[in-house]
């Protein structure tokens, strides 16, 4: 059992008839604990590449999860794997404040498969932002570069996943950006060159200009 209180506080207790390897390390704000493990220096690696650990706390938990399985983890195998990260500070819109609310259930290599996930959404995450840059009227190009430097700062899925690109096309094409949209539709194009019969679908929907000239400069790429 182990509890951090919103203001770091910790508290943690491995009971004497918990399966060995079994035990817990606490320090600043966390604590990391295990039982069932292969050996007794799982939780101290974990602590120690989380304290050495930098960035944001999803990478930090992800690289103690990762620590422990390189230490020998569970003695009876890999089976399953989750995170979640929420706001200190809630804003009442529970889907903003739920920053990563990821889980792997039976899976060969489940942290593998929960690093692509954490990937996946920071990736997401970044698009979101890059967007957000380009809301508003008559945006100044410095602007616009600082948008699609953001854009680029996401962990780059593609070619596997175009979605992020075709947004972000889509974003510049709204805030009259049409030039500047065009290489990252061909870019989509070329990868799944169906997603050209999604644009007419999103001017009838109001999410695109309804223009035909600059519609059929994003088809006919």
């Amino acid at each position: 059992m182990a509890m951090v209180d919103i203001h770091g506080n910790v508290a943690a207790h491995t009971g004497e008839r918990c399966i060995a390897a079994a035990g817990h390390r606490t320090g600043d704000g966390y604590s990391v604990q295990a039982n069932l493990m292969l050996r007794a220096t799982v939780w101290d690696a974990m602590a120690e590449t989380y304290e050495e650990t930098s960035g944001e706390l999803a990478e930090r938990m992800m690289a103690a999860l990762e620590a422990a399985e390189a230490e020998g983890g569970d003695i009876r195998g890999r089976q399953s794997a989750a995170m979640v990260v929420v706001n200190a500070a809630p804003s009442g819109q529970a889907w903003q404040d739920r920053l990563v609310d990821l889980r792997v259930d039976d899976h060969p290599e489940p942290l593998v498969e929960l690093r692509r996930l954490l990937t996946v959404r920071r990736a997401y995450d970044g698009w979101n932002a890059a967007e957000a840059m380009l809301q508003g009227d008559n945006l100044a190009t410095a602007k616009v570069a600082a948008a699609a430097a953001r854009f680029s700062e996401a962990p780059d899925l593609m070619p596997i996943n175009p979605e992020g690109l075709f947004w972000f096309g889509c974003a510049l094409v709204n805030a009259g950006q049409l030039d500047a949209a065009l290489p990252y539709f061909r870019r989509v194009y070329a990868v799944q060159p169906v997603w050209r019969e999604l644009i007419p679908r999103l001017a009838d929907a109001g999410l695109l200009p309804q223009d035909v000239v600059r519609l059929r400069r994003l088809i006919e790429l």
